[in-house]
């Protein structure tokens, strides 16, 4: 009876044990997947932002916004270009990693833009745009680099696995029709000589050799017919599964009486 007991706590610890783990994978997915949404949301709202300082504002701070707006949307871009395609293609991991160390320099260089942004002098402005927009330009190209090159990569495989597949269908289309590449039996000659050559017409190859050629042809067939019978034209299936076709069935020998 004790052991009984010792049992069943055992289990219900063990119930409650898997329940918590439940319960903690479950609150830590609904808290990465609220945290996702969170910055989503931030990263449009910031976009939409920035979008309408550039239009509303002419001048430095409209030329500012324009900056962070094309660094942020550039990075974005190769940041889910490489993510995406890293899983298939594993010589990406040194561009994911090449990608980390030039996120470091856009996210300094996002920052002096943010800083600038908030700059009461015009002046100063002025003066930092243009080492900011040359940092932003090498920073951009270099991110549309890793983008492009991914794509490339990408479309390139595809093509060559299209290519590879349209060249196994072909060889396979035509295992699967082999019937046709056997030799075709030959068509009987026409003409004057056809009436000649014929077994069995007794009228233009004389009365006397018609029945003894007819008598050695049929024993030739039954003998060849004996020896190896007509091999099926598909192979692919149990002929004793299938149902019997016409090029199936095994040639009956000619009567010789």
């Amino acid at each position: 009876m004790e052991a009984v007991a010792v049992i069943v706590a055992l289990m219900f610890a063990v119930f409650v044990a898997l329940g918590v783990i439940a319960v903690v994978r479950s609150v830590r997915a609904v808290k990465r997947g609220v945290d996702r949404t969170v910055t989503q949301a931030r990263r449009t709202v910031e976009d939409t932002r920035l979008k309408a300082k550039q239009y509303v504002q002419p001048g430095a701070p409209g030329e500012v916004a324009e900056l962070r707006l094309s660094l942020r949307t550039s990075m974005r871009a190769t940041q889910e270009a490489l993510r995406a395609a890293a899983p298939d293609d594993p010589s990406l991991s040194e561009a994911l990693a090449l990608f980390k160390r030039l996120s470091t320099h856009g996210q300094e260089i996002d920052a002096d833009l943010k800083r600038l942004e908030a700059e009461p002098d015009k002046a100063r402005v002025a003066g930092s745009l243009p080492e900011l927009r040359e940092r932003v330009e090498r920073v951009t190209h270099s991110a549309d680099s890793l983008r492009w090159a991914a794509q490339d990569r990408a479309r390139q495989f595809a093509d060559d696995d299209l290519a590879l597949l349209s060249e196994q269908i072909r060889m396979e289309a035509g295992a699967l029709r082999h019937w046709t590449t056997e030799e075709e039996p030959q068509a009987a000659p026409t003409g004057a000589g056809a009436g000649a050559r014929t077994p069995g017409a007794g009228s233009t190859g004389g009365g006397a050799e018609g029945p003894e050629a007819a008598t050695t042809a049929g024993a030739e067939a039954a003998t060849t017919a004996g020896a190896e019978p007509e091999r099926p034209a598909i192979t692919a299936r149990d002929a004793w599964r299938q149902p019997g076709y016409s090029w199936q069935k095994t040639r009956r020998p000619e009567s010789t009486t």
